[in-house]
């Protein structure tokens, strides 16, 4: 029988459906469910927390949320807590192009463009004008973190954690929120995330808890596990909001830019992706789901899957994940849809600065629900006094 396929297209579509049977059997379920568990069911000094469905919460005029975004980036936690209906007071990022981009989306609010060595006290001070910060969010980069250099004052090892912990001891926010990849926590068999957390019960946060969350459970079309700290210094169980998706509704990729497909470049703001050879897309059109251009270097122009939701989005220097049917890399809109931001908001410089903006952020949709469980615990507290 006449089927219009060779036999090597029949072995390929065999094996990309046999590989696709198989990444959505296994693609939702985290590589960090065993640390999640472990640390969910850690009764002696994780057990300060609850949850809260976020689903359903509604808010009234008068509960007003200040927050500042420290290590801001783009802005993927601040667009998070304003869809929340917190209020952005300020963010301090350095990157030249994300501070663009924070300005842009976030005229109202203060910005400081500076390394965060450099932001003083007087100069808050002055710049806020008594206004209060109830939530501070941030997540310093955890690279070299090491127990050594978080103990001696001296050591330029963790200087950003340190910078961290001086603006929160200045600020004395309310509810301080710390993200960081899941990496962290068994980074010298744990030690350096409990001296973490001992160094903001120190400055008057005791209690603080960890949690890793998913954001496709929370509605984000992207697998992505992040390590989620939260204090308080108010006395008050830590909230963390309910998963609302379970691995088998998680949203899939298509659901998020399937209808960006047949868009030419530059049709919306951002939507610009890497310019191929003809070489290079005909190699590219090789590519199987799951499948990389490199043999070393495999997680750079992977293609993606159908059917299931984004692997981790990320920069990789221009060589972004390959589009699940087209034979290019995702565009930065088509990211920053992964990433659930909305298609008004529009990121600063060249479209590879964009990329980088875009797979450094932490997705909105999670940060929203992070950010609408602790309002929720605020009003509670509120209510109360």
């Amino acid at each position: 029988m006449e089927t219009g396929l060779t036999t090597e297209a029949l072995n390929v579509e065999k094996k990309s459906k046999v590989q696709s049977k198989q990444i959505k059997s296994n693609a939702n379920v985290s590589r960090y469910r065993g640390l999640q568990a472990s640390l969910d069911n850690d009764k002696e000094s994780n057990y300060n927390w609850e949850k809260i469905d976020t689903t359903k919460l509604k808010f009234e005029k008068k509960d007003v949320v200040n927050f500042m975004d420290l290590f801001s980036g783009a802005g993927g936690i601040s667009v998070g807590a304003r869809m929340a209906g917190m209020t952005k007071v300020a963010s301090v990022e350095m990157d030249k192009d994300a501070s663009a981009t924070i300005r842009n989306n976030f005229p109202k609010s203060i910005h400081f463009e500076n390394k965060i060595e450099d932001v003083t006290e007087e100069e808050l001070d002055k710049k806020l004008k008594g206004k209060h910060i109830d939530v501070m969010f941030g997540g310093p980069p955890c690279q070299g973190f090491s127990v050594a250099g978080l103990r001696n004052p001296q050591d330029p090892r963790n200087q950003l954690f340190k910078e961290y912990i001086r603006l929160v001891k200045h600020l004395k926010p309310q509810f301080v929120v710390l993200e960081n990849v899941p990496g962290i926590l068994t980074m010298q068999k744990g030690d350096v995330y409990k001296e973490i957390i001992k160094q903001f019960a120190d400055i008057g946060y005791p209690n603080m808890t960890v949690r890793i969350l998913e954001a496709a459970s929370f509605g984000v079309p992207q697998l992505r596990t992040r390590a989620i700290f939260i204090a308080n210094r108010l006395g008050l169980v830590n909230p963390y909001p309910s998963e609302i998706f379970a691995p088998s509704n998680y949203k899939s990729i298509e659901s998020a830019i399937e209808d960006l497909k047949d868009y030419e470049r530059n049709a919306l703001p951002n939507h610009e992706w890497t310019q191929h050879s003809e070489n290079l897309e005909a190699r590219i059109a090789k590519i199987l789901p799951g499948g990389s251009l490199y043999d070393t270097f495999r997680d750079a122009y992977k293609r993606q899957y159908k059917g299931v939701p984004s692997m981790t989005v990320k920069e990789n220097h221009g060589g972004c994940h390959v589009h699940y049917d087209l034979n290019r890399v995702l565009s930065a809109r088509e990211m920053a849809r992964l990433q659930t931001f909305p298609d008004d908001f529009v990121f600063s410089g060249s479209f590879k600065r964009a990329y980088w903006q875009i797979g450094n952020a932490v997705p909105c949709l999670m940060a929203k629900h992070i950010a609408l469980a602790i309002r929720e615990k605020l009003k509670q507290h509120h209510l109360t006094i």
